[in-house]
């Protein structure tokens, strides 16, 4: 599928998300309750309720939310590709899932044969999303809306499905095919198990966004290597407000 597409019709997506809650002490009895019921089955052995909460929450829907969505596109300039890539991240949830969603319309208001692309978006971007829509009282928009459809149906490029060429036995970070795939990584700041930190703690969600970019860079540097044709070079990437 990657083969037949147009350059221009990818958005590249990815998501960054936290615990509702700093850490476990802070949740109301109630949810302590839930959430012991929700990890029963895999908390790992002389793991406390609390430590896995620190380590895992943050990637639950029921026990967390999204802080930043970055989104990326190709676009013909004057002959020559750009890549452009825009971030959300704001106090409150809803809005950036308003204002998200609201772009991703216009987006496919004037690309009508745009698709997603991303790493993992299949079982994690994209069920997360449409997860937190439904909690913050929002629809979950139709090209969100991949319930019951076949795959050949679904609008999306998963890079980690594509790159499994149906081998389902193992997993692939993002960091790792970009590795293998002589991609020079970005990631010259924090990583994924900081995200947390750096919210809490921090406080610093524009350090957070600029790391959700550098993911969009290393998928669509990932796209290109896939058509065999040349990665980005620092002149051809802008960042949009």
């Amino acid at each position: 599928m990657i083969d037949q597409q147009l350059l221009e019709n990818f958005l590249v997506i990815d998501i960054e998300t936290v615990s509702v809650n700093k850490d476990f002490d802070t949740l109301e009895k109630h949810w302590q309750y839930l959430w012991g019921e929700k990890v029963s089955r895999s908390l790992p052995e002389n793991t406390t309720l609390a430590d896995y909460y620190l380590q895992r929450a943050g990637v639950m829907a029921e026990f967390a939310k999204v802080i930043c969505i970055s989104i990326g596109y190709f676009k013909k300039q004057g002959g020559k590709l750009q890549f452009r890539i825009k971030s959300y991240f704001e106090a409150k949830e809803l809005d950036l899932l308003q204002h998200f969603v609201q772009d991703v319309q216009q987006f496919g208001n004037v690309r009508k044969n745009w698709i997603f692309a991303g790493h993992n978006l299949k079982e994690f971007d994209i069920p997360f999303l449409c997860r937190r829509l439904i909690v913050n009282g929002l629809a979950i928009p139709s090209f969100l809306d991949f319930q019951n459809k076949k795959p050949w149906q679904t609008n999306l490029v998963d890079t980690f499905q594509y790159w499994r060429f149906g081998d389902y036995k193992n997993y692939t970070s993002l960091q790792l095919l970009a590795a293998v795939l002589n991609i020079p990584s970005p990631k010259d700041d924090i990583d994924g198990s900081q995200v947390g930190h750096v919210y809490w703690v921090e406080k610093d969600l524009q350090r957070i966004a600029v790391y959700c970019q550098k993911d969009i860079l290393t998928v669509a540097n990932i796209l290109l290597r896939f058509k065999n044709q040349p990665l980005l070079e620092a002149g051809q990437v802008f960042f949009v407000s």
